[in-house]
């Protein structure tokens, strides 16, 4: 695959400054992309296709049981005649037919048919001002999805790793990678169209909702894709997002830096839930229908505003237009595929490789004793943060515990104990001392002293590591009286250069070493990690979560949490990932129930979007007035409740 990739992506980004903000130009690109393509939906005319002498046919004065659901799909009314065609029996059909109208499977089958007969379950019809491309990206959507989930099965067939070394697996992850991208594109200008067309109207709020949490668990999918990788950028993100998830007091439960849960979260519990949410949306949108045209004119009067809220609800018994609904699904999918392959192949995926223990030993060799250092004598931040790691942090607002009316970290409590100078220097060198005479003697002579002798061989130690040379290779730190700490700091030194410090800090979880915590903790509280994810753009200050390696495109989807981290007042705040998460949740919420929320709801209305949706059904219903039309419709001449034209509006 390195053959056909004729784009450099992983040369280091570019990145537009202004005012407090810093966004990367590949976010700022796709994010331009998705509203070109929002602005050409509307514009650009849908195609009429071959005409067909049924098409646009007024199906409610041919035959009042026909309706939008396809032919003799007038059953939502109840189970009639209609459903025969299809072979189902009806309640008029005798107990032979329907079986015993008191058994639960009866009632749960007779409940199915009125609820979603097989004329609304896959429709030929489709209503006559369903003629716009804003429609086409619903079912694009779903496309994209089930190619992400294809090339999904694809990269398990080698395993979590095998894309990282393997070209095959790596291009496979390419086409996951495009086809998510395009999934959540899709499915963001999709929920534009919907907002814009009001499409909660017509009792159809629910529908709205299920939308909604579909996008929400789309972007916890993709974010805990991001984590499985298992590179440079799902490591950056794990630590960063660990400080949101312990403020929120769900650390313990969903641990960002254990790779291992992130991707049976992301391959099994997710998805199952996500596509029973698709689900449940696909069909209510069959259930209830597409939201009904909005009014040309606003109706005034709570009576008129009554009758359009009756006649949105109402089945559509207007005039209909011939629709393949497999068809276009069909083509629909071929079209992403085809998008997918060729954005893999040309443009490829990033893959930068992880920092580990042992390579920031050989690069700044000073960092690391010094922060090695500070976890011996417990001053460094993993060593200071409070639960759910230790109690040292207490109560809150010391530390790294946060609290905004409650402390959702005190009430869970230490759930993954870390004993810094254990967990990251005694216990590790202690698996070496058997074979070193001389370090085995130093853990000794460290461990049988008091702690306040500790402390302040630390303290001494501390003082004098920033000035520590190196010859060869060998450190030379200052004289202290620091006791047996440089014997130790050196020992950790060579334990971590050998890479054997990476073994150790993963060795003791038993089966599969997938749980990152402790070395990420440990690259976390040194400057060096920090530093390369500041050249790579991947700092909070700088949208780093929405931000991925070289020039690619990140999640831009996540800019609203990430926004508050930018917000002067805000990030300076020892509970900004408190702040962010309550702000970023009350704006979901907010989204979630625009339908019932009086003034943002109307919206759509005032600001008329919809009638570049609907344009081509308004220059077909409501032609330029004659002088005699309009008088008929003065005051003075009252006809009927405005809007009710072909049950519309």
């Amino acid at each position: 695959m390195g053959g056909l990739l004729a784009v450099d992506m992983n040369s280091p980004g570019g990145f537009v400054h202004w005012n407090i903000f810093t966004v990367s130009i590949a976010n700022l690109v796709l994010i331009l992309v998705m509203v070109v393509i929002f602005g050409v939906a509307l514009l650009v005319p849908f195609p009429l296709g071959r005409h067909h002498p049924e098409d646009e046919a007024d199906t409610e004065a041919a035959d009042p049981q026909v309706g939008a659901g396809g032919r003799d799909a007038a059953n939502v009314h109840g189970p009639g005649p209609a459903l025969a065609t299809y072979g189902v029996a009806t309640e008029g059909a005798g107990p032979e037919a329907d079986g015993d109208p008191t058994m639960w499977t009866a009632r749960v089958r007779r409940l199915g048919l009125r609820l979603l007969p097989p004329g609304k379950l896959l429709p030929d019809r489709q209503p006559a001002y369903v003629r716009s491309w804003i429609y086409v990206f619903g079912v694009a959507t779903l496309a994209a999805l089930g190619t992400a989930i294809v090339s999904g099965f694809a990269i398990a067939l080698g395993g979590p790793d095998w894309w990282h070394y393997n070209p095959v697996g790596h291009f496979f992850n390419s086409l996951h990678l495009w086809s998510v991208e395009m999934f959540m594109a899709f499915m963001v200008i999709h929920l534009w169209g919907k907002f814009w067309m009001a499409a909660w109207r017509g009792r159809r709020w629910l529908t709205w909702m299920t939308g909604v949490v579909a996008f929400v668990f789309s972007v916890v999918e993709c974010f805990t894709g991001y984590l499985s990788q298992q590179n440079l950028d799902s490591q950056w993100i794990s630590i960063s997002a660990k400080d949101a998830f312990n403020g929120a007091g769900v650390g313990p439960f969903f641990n960002a830096m254990n790779f291992g849960q992130m991707l049976l979260w992301h391959i099994v519990l997710i998805p199952l839930v996500l596509v029973a949410i698709v689900g449940a949306h696909i069909l209510l949108v069959r259930i209830r229908g597409v939201s009904h045209p909005l009014p040309a004119r606003r109706a005034q009067g709570r009576s008129a505003r009554r009758t359009a809220a009756a006649a949105d609800a109402a089945d559509w018994r207007g005039p209909t237009r011939r629709y393949d609904i497999l068809k276009e699904a069909s083509i629909a999918g071929a079209v992403v595929l085809a998008l997918v392959i060729v954005l893999a192949s040309v443009i490829s995926s990033p893959d930068i490789p992880p920092v580990t223990v042992q390579s920031w030993a050989h690069a700044t060799p000073g960092d690391f004793m010094a922060t090695s250092a500070a976890e011996l004598a417990y001053t460094s931040e993993t060593a200071t943060y409070g639960p759910p790691y230790d109690n040292t942090a207490t109560p809150a607002g010391s530390g790294m515990v946060q609290k905004i009316v409650v402390s959702w970290q005190l009430i869970t409590g230490v759930m993954q104990p870390v004993n810094s100078a254990r967990t990251f220097v005694l216990t590790p060198l202690s698996t070496r001392a058997s074979g070193d005479a001389a370090l085995r003697s130093a853990i000794e002579h460290y461990e049988a002293a008091p702690t306040s002798v500790q402390r302040t061989w630390d303290a001494a130690y501390l003082r004098v590591v920033p000035h520590v040379t190196f010859t060869n290779g060998v450190p030379s730190v200052p004289h202290a009286a620091d006791g047996p700490v440089p014997i130790l700091m050196a020992s950790e030194l060579t334990m971590a250069r050998s890479g054997a410090l990476d073994a150790a800090l993963l060795s003791r979880h038993q089966f599969y070493g997938t749980n990152y915590t402790k070395p990420l903790l440990f690259l976390q509280d040194g400057s060096y990690f920090s530093s390369v994810a500041k050249k790579l753009h991947l700092l909070g200050t700088q949208w780093g979560v929405m931000n991925e390696t070289g020039s690619y495109p990140g999640q831009p989807w996540l800019w609203l949490y990430d926004l508050w981290y930018q917000v002067p007042g805000f990030r300076t705040s020892s509970n900004v990932d408190l702040i962010a998460i309550y702000l970023t949740g009350a704006a979901t919420i907010l989204l979630l129930c625009v339908p019932f929320i009086p003034g943002v709801r109307d919206i759509p209305r005032y600001v008329p979007v919809h009638r570049l949706v609907w344009r081509s059904w308004y220059r077909r219903e409501l032609p330029p007035p004659s002088p005699e039309h309009a008088v008929a419709q003065s005051p003075s001449h009252p006809t009927a409740p405005e809007g009710q034209r072909d049950h519309v509006t």
